[in-house]
């Protein structure tokens, strides 16, 4: 009998932007990484899911909506996924063998040999980097920056599609230097179809405050138009697609 459960925070059956096309989006519980700007605390402690469910279960929900996610997909988010490796390499398995696109949205900061095994069933990896500086990612995140940038060459080394994914924060990861500096390790992987620069928002600040966390950020406003318009002159010039 198969014991294996997944701790799960919720679902979203039409997402369109985690991956492309239509894709069904499954939020995981559970995160090491406790991001200033993050807008889903509620999935950091895996002991707080909302929903335990089988792969099976889990499985046949999302493949009530295959008419409509054919040419989409299924993403797994969270959280991050692969806190929960075996339960994340039997869904993606079975979603594999159903014909669905798979794409995992990961901080790439677990990264091992399961890991590895796991990203055979993976189409397509949305990769958050927070910041390309040492102390900086940790100043945001609370963990080293080493594992994501091993996972990153590592996705280059096998060819696997990636997405890159930066949140923009003003204050915090910003500067014109570091933002070079990201573009061009970026420049160097021969895998990443495209970088998406994320507007930093403050729409989870309520989530801190119902959990009793303190959020830093509440003075910090989203980057405005010019700003972004910027930035993605920094990647478009160094050949990058936006």
């Amino acid at each position: 009998m198969n014991r294996l459960i997944g701790e799960l925070h919720s679902f979203e059956s039409c997402g369109t932007v985690d991956g492309p096309g239509l894709r069904f989006v499954i939020f995981m519980q559970g995160c090491p990484l406790r991001c200033k700007f993050c807008h889903n605390p509620d999935t950091w402690n895996i002991k707080e899911a909302k929903y335990h469910r089988s792969p099976e279960f889990v499985v046949n929900h999302v493949l009530k909506y295959k008419s409509f996610i054919k040419n989409g997909g299924v993403t797994i988010t969270g959280g991050e996924p692969f806190m929960q490796i075996d339960f994340l390499k039997e869904i993606l398995k079975r979603f594999k063998q159903e014909g669905l696109h798979t794409a995992v949205d990961t901080s790439g900061y677990i990264f091992n040999d399961k890991v590895k095994d796991v990203l055979k069933y993976v189409d397509l990896v949305l990769l958050d980097i927070k910041a390309i500086d040492e102390k900086i990612y940790k100043n945001i995140t609370g963990v080293e920056l080493k594992p994501t940038l091993e996972f990153a060459k590592y996705l280059s080394e096998i060819n696997k599609p990636t997405w890159i994914r930066h949140v923009l924060v003003p204050t915090l990861n910003d500067k014109e230097s570091l933002l070079n500096d990201l573009a061009d390790f970026i420049k160097e992987l021969k895998n990443v179809e495209k970088v998406e620069i994320l507007p930093f928002h403050k729409m989870g600040e309520y989530k801190w405050q119902n959990l009793g966390l303190k959020y830093e950020l509440s003075d910090v406003l989203p980057p405005d138009n010019n700003k972004l318009r910027k930035v993605r002159d920094i990647f478009i010039s160094k050949g990058i697609i936006v």
